[in-house]
Parts: structure tokens; C-alpha cells; sequence
């Protein structure tokens, strides 16, 4: 799945070797959503871990990217791990503010031609939320 978000650089970390075969770099992209910003670690792997050489910290920058997700068996005990593993890093709009009205996450359009009309009678999309805030009892 290929997503975008749009921010303002946190954090760049070093590269990291973890084996052998498999290096990684981290940074954080501040995201404003709301009232308060989102701190949010993506995940730069192999031969992308050059990307962010030419920005530094507080550029405005514009990330193309894949949810990842993994299990792992630990002593009979199953751990997942989910990532978010950017594949493009882009020049954001250059403005000094933050983005306002939030961060400009979006899902980008699918690679594959999906078909035309749903093959399933039964399902079906509805364009109405599930439940509003009010209508549930979750502390966020």
C-alpha cells in the first residue's frame, strides 16, 4: 500500500547496519493535525537510506511511503511490527508555518486498474461514518 505524508523534519538519525545484508535509517517527520503535532518514525532501507542526505532538519518535505507490517515468533510467542518504510523523499512547499488543517496523509492511487463494478452484491461501500464521537466511549 503507497501512502503520502507532508511535514516538517524532527529528527534525522544515522544508518544503521543490522546484519549483514540489511542496513536501515530512521527520522521523524512532525506532522500538524489538529491541535498538536504528530511525531511520527519512518524507516529508510538498503540502498534508499541516501534520501534524506540533502535535507536537514526542520525542511519541509513530502514523504511517498509503504505500511509494512511482520510477525515473528519469540519463545513460542507471536510479535508484530508494523513500519512505515518511505521509498521517496520530495520538497515540500518551502512555506516557514507548519501545514494547517492537518498533515496531508493520503493513500495514493492503487498501481493495478481496479475493476470497474463490485463482483459482490452483498458488499457494498456506504459513504456514512460508522459512529460519530459522540456516539462512542473511547478515551481518544
Amino acid at each position: 500500500m503507497a501512502y503520502e505524508a507532508t511535514g516538517r523534519l524532527h529528527e534525522i538519525f544515522d544508518e544503521q547496519q543490522v546484519s549483514e545484508k540489511f542496513r536501515k535509517r530512521e527520522f521523524v517527520l512532525e506532522v500538524v493535525d489538529g491541535q498538536y503535532p504528530e511525531h511520527i518514525k519512518f524507516q529508510l532501507v538498503q540502498d534508499k537510506t541516501a534520501l534524506i542526505d540533502s535535507y536537514k532538519v526542520g525542511d519541509e518535505v513530502k514523504i511517498s511511503f509503504n505500511l509494512r507490517g511482520r510477525g515473528f515468533n519469540k519463545n513460542g510467542q507471536m510479535l508484530y511490527f508494523t513500519n512505515l518504510e518511505a521509498w521517496r523523499i520530495e520538497a515540500g512547499t518551502g512555506g516557514a508555518a507548519a501545514p494547517q488543517g492537518g498533515g496531508n496523509f493520503q493513500q495514493s492511487a492503487p498501481r493495478a486498474a481496479a475493476p470497474a463494478a463490485n463482483q459482490n452484491p452483498n458488499l457494498r461501500a456506504s459513504a456514512a461514518p460508522i459512529a460519530s464521537d459522540d456516539d462512542n466511549d473511547l478515551p481518544f
